[in-house]
């Protein structure tokens, strides 16, 4: 009788796990899972820096915009001043314009000269001893309040002081076209 030759056996191989690879593996993923985590830590803080200039709002300055000596009570006057603005390294003055107003007391109210209708510019017509917007005929009385025309809220007050006989104001804008003030 012949015998058969011996054949390699067909059945699949179990392989058996080998301490070492799972314990590199294991470690590998553990590696990666720390330094994920050390990653994010140093990279959100870092995303902040890096945005947080774009996202911040400049801080509002007093700005000196003249005596007051010369306001004479419940006479509305222009006043100009310039406005210097750091960003950066840039510097920037622009001119910009406010309504002051000496109450009789002697307090003195500034307003923006800016409609807050549709952001046109307003003028006192001293003859009606109104405030009056050419471009859509929005009037408004000494005090600030609308007396005609589409506009939605009053004249905007900006904050202001005055120190050592000198009106101090904080320049803001507002939204035009809303009933309430928001800021820009």
């Amino acid at each position: 009788m012949t015998s058969l030759p011996d054949l390699p056996d067909k059945a699949p191989s179990v392989r058996k796990s080998d301490p070492k690879q799972s314990r590199r593996g294991f470690m590998e993923w553990a590696i990666a899972v720390i330094a994920g985590v050390i990653g994010f830590g140093l990279g959100v803080p870092l995303a902040g820096y890096v945005s947080s200039p774009a996202l911040k709002r400049r801080e509002p300055s007093w700005v000196e915009v003249g005596p007051t000596d010369g306001l004479q009570a419940g006479q509305p006057e222009e006043l100009e001043y310039t406005r210097t603005v750091q960003d950066g390294w840039r510097t920037t003055a622009s001119k910009k314009a406010i309504w002051a107003i000496k109450q009789p007391s002697g307090a003195i109210t500034v307003f923006s000269p800016i409609c807050p209708h549709l952001g046109c510019g307003f003028r006192w017509d001293g003859g009606d001893k109104k405030f009056k917007c050419p471009c859509h005929g929005s009037i408004y009385d000494v005090t600030g309040k609308v007396l005609a025309g589409p506009a939605p809220r009053p004249l905007d007050v900006l904050p202001s002081k005055v120190e050592q006989g000198k009106l101090f104001v904080v320049y803001k804008e507002f939204k035009s076209g809303l009933a309430q003030q928001v800021e820009l």
